[in-house]
C-alpha cells in the first residue's frame, strides 16, 4: 500500500480587508510581530500538513510574499495561486464594470492547478485553534471520499464592533452537515445574535447555532463539481457587478444532490478573528495567555 500523501493547506488571502481598513493578513498579533497567518501554519504543520497554497491578488503579491511567505518557506513547502477577474472559464467574460472579486468558491476553485491531494481550505485572517487542524488533518488523512467542515458555536464567533458573516449550518443526527445558510449581517442582540437582511427582514439565533467559518476539507474531487457550480453561477448572475459565488452554495449543492457527504467536525476551541481592527486587541491578548499556557512559544519559528 501506498504512503498516505500528506493534506495540502488552502489559505484564501486575496481580500484587501475592507471592513478592517488594510492588509489585516500580515498585521501582527503575536510578541514578535507574528501574524494570524502564522500561526494557522504553525498549528497546520503540527497537525500533519504538508503544503501551503495561498489564493492572493496581484495586487498584493510582493507585499505578502515579503511579509509572510519568505519566512514560512523555511518551514513547509509554500506556493501560491491568484485569482483574478479575468480568470474564468471559456466562453465568459469579465462585465464592464466589474471590480468585485467572484468570490469564495472561485478562490478555491483558481487552486485546482496547484493541488491533487486532499486539503483543507481555510481563511488567511481567522485563528481557528490547534484543535481544528487535527481535527481535519486526521480526516484528510483517513482515506475517507467524505467532506468535512469543522464547525464552531456561533456566540464563541461573533464581534463587538460590527456585523459579521456567518454560514449557519443544519446537522443530521450521525453528525454529517445537511445545508448551510449563509448570513450576511449577523450582530449580538441579548444572550444570542440576530441577522436583519437588504431588505430588513430579521432572524432571530439563540447563539448555540453551528457555524460555518470556511474551515473546510476536501478531495481533489471537488474541483470538477466547484467548476460546475461556477458555471452555472456565472450563466445566471455573472453579468450583475456585486454578486459573489460563495463556497458554502456549492457545497449545499452536492450534499443536496447527493454527490458528497460533509462530515461536521465539531471543536471546543474558540474562533477569533480580525474582522474590524477594534478586534485586533482582542486577538493579541488571547494568543497571549495561549503562549503563557505553552500551547504556542514565544518566538514562534525558533
Amino acid at each position: 500500500m501506498e504512503p498516505m500523501v500528506a493534506p495540502t493547506l488552502l489559505v484564501l488571502a486575496a481580500g484587501m480587508g475592507s471592513r478592517y481598513g488594510g492588509l489585516k493578513q500580515i498585521d501582527s498579533v503575536g510578541p514578535n510581530g507574528e501574524t494570524i497567518v502564522d500561526y494557522s501554519i504553525f498549528d497546520a504543520i503540527r497537525a500533519g500538513f504538508g503544503k501551503v497554497v495561498f489564493v492572493i491578488s496581484r495586487e498584493i503579491e510582493r507585499q505578502f510574499k515579503e511579509a509572510v511567505g519568505a519566512r514560512l518557506e523555511e518551514h513547509v513547502k509554500v506556493e501560491y495561486v491568484f485569482q483574478e477577474l479575468a480568470k474564468l472559464p471559456r466562453g465568459f467574460s469579465v462585465p464592464a464594470g466589474r471590480s468585485k472579486p467572484w468570490g469564495t468558491m472561485h478562490a478555491v476553485l483558481v487552486a485546482s492547478e496547484a493541488i491533487g491531494e486532499p486539503f483543507a481550505v481555510i481563511n488567511g485572517d481567522d485563528f481557528y485553534g490547534a484543535e481544528s487542524y487535527r481535527l481535519l488533518a486526521q480526516h484528510l488523512c483517513s482515506g475517507t471520499k467524505d467532506y468535512a467542515m469543522v464547525g464552531f458555536v456561533l456566540r464563541n464567533t461573533l464581534s463587538d464592533f460590527g456585523a459579521v458573516s456567518r454560514g449557519v449550518c443544519q446537522v443530521s443526527s450521525d453528525g454529517f452537515l445537511e445545508g448551510v445558510v449563509e448570513l450576511t449581517n449577523i450582530k449580538r442582540h441579548g444572550s444570542g445574535a440576530r441577522n436583519v437582511d437588504a431588505t430588513g427582514h430579521c432572524v432571530d439565533l439563540s447563539g448555540d447555532e453551528i457555524v460555518s467559518m470556511n474551515m473546510w476539507g476536501f478531495t481533489a474531487e471537488v474541483f470538477e463539481q466547484l467548476s460546475e457550480d461556477f458555471r452555472n453561477f456565472l450563466k445566471r448572475s455573472g453579468t450583475d457587478l456585486h454578486l459573489e459565488s460563495y463556497l458554502p452554495n456549492m457545497v449545499n449543492d452536492v450534499v443536496s444532490m447527493g454527490r458528497a457527504r460533509v462530515r461536521v467536525l465539531q471543536t471546543s476551541d474558540p474562533w477569533v478573528g480580525v474582522t474590524y481592527r477594534e478586534d485586533r486587541p482582542r486577538v493579541f491578548e488571547y494568543i497571549g495567555r495561549l503562549i503563557q499556557n505553552g500551547v504556542y512559544p514565544k518566538r514562534l519559528w525558533e
